[in-house]
């Protein structure tokens, strides 16, 4: 956060760099690893649930719909509140809903009550990832795409953790054991009220709301930011809504074309998820250094020859190649999001909740609608459908390069 600023009356204040301060970082990315892991558990017991409960793929596209919208509708919302008035310890209560939705979960006897379930974990995700972003980039001290990376990855690991603990732990002892994940929350609630304290008493060398939003010269007009922003929010459907098709019903895709068990299709998801984290480490140190733009182009348009190929790879080149498409698409968020924070100085809780909750919107509207489709057509014909998604990522070619008008670069404030 290096930087002179100066605003209509001169030079308002001198800021030197901040130190990145990575014990906060991995209280955060560890937090972000809980609670993905239990949003992650929802799709992965969909075997066990559609089994007991005796559901069609609508159906299980309606649960995902519920948790993302619960978190997608609420999370602009909470960042836009927050950035005027900030909440430390709203952190841990909004984990305590997804305690909550857990344990309902668990003991769940109906499908409504599996919705309900589904919409509390979904309403602890809209508080946690707006204000984890926020506190991500005031721990950066500049490196905005490594804090993100960072905190970002934990999300990304424990979205991988959660099939393959279902494999072991939930199916063989069924829906009542969920109930054990509720201690991750119990955990995530005490970690966030330390990280809570250290929000509370942050005190950097910072701007005021007033110079923050001198902080950097208008080069870029309100029609051209707004055209950027919708650029962005494109990108993130296609990758989204590409990613619902594998993290919803890769198991089901497998096990029907390849006519693998449940527990061999949740460590194959595992092993695509995990990919999905290495992927998202990648993306935001290599924006710090080349500039988001690149990363954008090479994540969304570069998948595109892997995802064509995939509907017709034999079982081994499909692992292969979901691990691929894991590892490349990843990398993209990391950067749209830190692109859309440089270009909204000022609004980072607004601007992580919108694109956060687009993402988890863009995840329950897909799942929903590719769940329709497989049960008009076939879950194989999902996968052909999908595989033209990436094109969008053409669309990135309109995006203006912030570096070369000085605004992408490690040390700017905003």
């Amino acid at each position: 956060m290096a930087a002179v600023v100066k605003g209509n009356t001169g030079a308002l204040q001198t800021n030197t760099r901040e130190k990145t301060v990575f014990t906060i970082l991995a209280a955060i990315s560890v937090c972000h690893l809980l609670n993905d892991m239990i949003q992650s558990l929802i799709p992965a017991i969909y075997p066990i649930l559609k089994s007991s409960f005796r559901l069609n793929f609508e159906q299980i596209g309606l649960i995902t719909l519920t948790y993302q919208l619960t978190a997608s509708l609420l999370q602009p919302l909470v960042g836009l509140y927050t950035d005027h008035k900030p909440k430390p310890f709203s952190l841990p209560v909004g984990m305590g809903f997804s305690w909550g939705g857990l344990v309902l979960l668990s003991i769940a006897p109906s499908f409504p009550a599996l919705l309900l379930a589904a919409g509390m974990v979904g309403l602890g995700s809209s508080v946690f990832h707006p204000e984890s972003s926020r506190i991500a980039r005031m721990a950066s001290g500049g490196q905005h795409g490594l804090a993100q990376s960072i905190f970002q990855v934990g999300g990304n690991a424990g979205t991988s953790l959660g099939p393959l603990l279902a494999a072991f732990i939930v199916l063989p002892r069924g829906q009542h054991s969920i109930a054990w994940f509720s201690m991750a929350a119990l955990l995530a609630m005490v970690i966030l009220t330390y990280v809570g304290t250290w929000y509370r008493n942050y005190r950097p060398s910072r701007l005021t709301g007033k110079a923050k939003r001198t902080g950097i010269a208008p080069v870029l007009s309100s029609k051209k930011i707004g055209i950027s922003v919708a650029i962005l929010i494109a990108l993130v459907f296609s990758k989204y809504f590409y990613l619902a098709s594998l993290t919803s019903y890769y198991t089901f895709y497998l096990m029907h074309k390849f006519h693998v068990s449940v527990q061999s299709s949740q460590i194959y998801l595992f092993l695509f998820l995990g990919a999905v984290a290495a992927g998202t480490v990648i993306g935001g140190p290599i924006g710090d250094r080349i500039g988001r733009k690149y990363v954008i182009w090479c994540s969304i348009l570069g998948v595109l020859p892997f995802t064509l190929v995939l509907p017709y790879a034999n079982l081994m080149w499909t692992a292969v190649l979901s691990v691929v498409i894991g590892l490349i698409l990843a990398s993209a968020f990391t950067a749209i999001l830190v692109y859309a924070q440089e270009l909204l100085p000022g609004k980072v809780g607004m601007v992580s909740g919108l694109f956060f909750g687009f993402a988890f919107g863009m995840g329950g509207i897909g799942a929903a609608i590719l769940g329709k489709l497989a049960d008009m057509t076939s879950i194989n014909f999902v996968y052909h459908v999908c595989s033209y998604l990436p094109l969008i990522g053409l669309l990135t070619a309109f995006l203006p390069n912030l570096e070369r008008l000085g605004i992408d670069k490690p040390g700017k404030v905003a």
